[in-house]
């Protein structure tokens, strides 16, 4: 029953700076900005990554319609304040030293506000489903894997643009802007049966075909 919803979530979300080491070829006051960034960037990266295992866990056929619930809501809470603060570490940062900086990062940070207002309103909707009606409440997940979708492919251009050339860059040399592996689940997460096939921390970033780019 929560299986849409995992599929969407590791298939997309937002591209959040999930890079892969790359060149060399950026200058000091570049690197140190992206370095400024990435320092605080991890920690969230680390939360989705968690939230995201968290309902990978909770796909079983058998799981209890409450338990999905609560988990589900418990890893969109998580998420959501990641978001929150992805942008106030590129707010913080300041505008990345190159042409057009300022620009990128205004749009990078509120792409990344508006991301944590969606995943807050997908926890608003997912307290709100009937878990006394399977049926219903299947039919209620899926709704929200949908607007899950929505979101991974509505809102991603300027975090693309400021993951792009020389900034990019240097933020693929950091290691704090690069995929993390899912530890453990949210901690008002209830335990829950491992996933019927494959290993959650393969996927357990929102944006794991974007981490493959160089």
């Amino acid at each position: 029953m929560n299986k849409k919803l995992a599929a969407a979530l590791s298939g997309g979300a937002v591209l959040v700076l999930t890079l892969s080491g790359c060149s060399d070829d950026s200058d000091n006051k570049v690197n140190d900005w992206a370095k400024k960034v990435c320092d605080q960037v991890q920690p969230q990266l680390q939360k989705i990554a968690n939230a995201n295992a968290a309902i990978q866990q909770q796909t079983a056929d058998n799981s209890k319609p409450t338990d999905v619930q609560k988990t589900d809501s418990a890893a969109f809470q998580q998420i959501s304040q990641a978001y929150k603060a992805l942008g106030s570490a590129v707010q913080s940062a300041g505008a990345p030293p190159v042409d057009g900086g300022e620009t990128t990062q205004k749009e990078a940070v509120k792409e990344l506000n508006a991301s944590s207002v969606a995943y807050a309103n997908l926890k608003t909707k997912v307290d709100a489903l009937d878990t006394k009606d399977q049926a219903k409440f299947a039919d209620g997940l899926k709704g929200i894997a949908d607007e899950l979708n929505k979101i991974s492919t509505n809102g991603d251009q300027a975090l693309k643009k400021l993951q792009s050339g020389e900034v990019g860059s240097a933020m693929a040399k950091q290691k704090g802007c690069q995929k993390p592996t899912a530890s453990a689940p949210p901690a008002s997460a209830p335990s829950a049966p491992a996933a019927e096939s494959g290993s959650p921390s393969k996927s357990a970033s929102p944006s794991a075909s974007a981490s493959e780019k160089v």
